[in-house]
């Protein structure tokens, strides 16, 4: 069997409901509680990291984290990465981004890293071109739906839950895809 099996893959039609999703209201969503719980092991979202090095994550973030088994994701290396890419050498407080986002990855252990295979890929890239047609997303929204789509199915395919605060584009995927797992969280105000 191929790495990647296209026919197999483009049977996901189906999953295209033909019309534009509407956001939910919050009750109908899988926000984390006020008390961290424990329960199945989290892959992170790179909104994660930047929320916890922006101190705009809530308490009840950092109890998860204590509390759960973290994983990360490739996917969040190379978007951590492409910050720094993007960051005016210039600017003030560029350096110190810099160094956050250095000590963030490399306090990452190794065998808690994972990489999405051919399969995730593929699959990402198909759930992502259905989910910008039908939310007519444009631009810089494409490229960050691809990259929360191949997360989404990285996280299902190792049976991991995604803790994010993409609220809106991770309702949609569960939308699309509702046996998934997700915790929302509200960056702190």
């Amino acid at each position: 069997m191929p790495a990647f099996d296209v026919d197999s893959a483009l049977r996901w039609a189906r999953l295209d409901p033909g019309r534009t999703l509407a956001r939910r209201a919050d009750e109908h969503l899988p926000f984390i509680s006020d008390t961290a719980e424990a329960g199945n092991e989290l892959l992170l979202d790179t909104c994660v990291y930047i929320d916890g090095m922006q101190g705009r994550s809530p308490d009840v973030v950092a109890d998860l984290l204590d509390i759960r088994q973290i994983n990360h994701s490739t996917v969040a290396i190379q978007e951590l990465m492409h910050t720094i890419g993007v960051l005016d050498p210039g600017h003030l407080g560029t350096k110190t981004a810099i160094g956050q986002i250095k000590t963030t990855i490399a306090a990452m252990p190794e065998h808690r890293i994972f990489t999405p295979n051919a399969d995730v890929l593929g699959r990402g890239a198909m759930l992502s071109g259905i989910l910008c047609r039908i939310q007519g997303y444009q631009h810089d929204a494409r490229l960050r739906a691809l990259h929360d789509c191949v997360l989404f199915l990285q996280a299902q395919k190792l049976g991991l839950a995604v803790l994010t605060a993409n609220v809106s584009d991770f309702d949609y995927l569960l939308q699309l895809m509702p046996t998934s797992r997700v915790l929302l969280y509200r960056v702190a105000a």
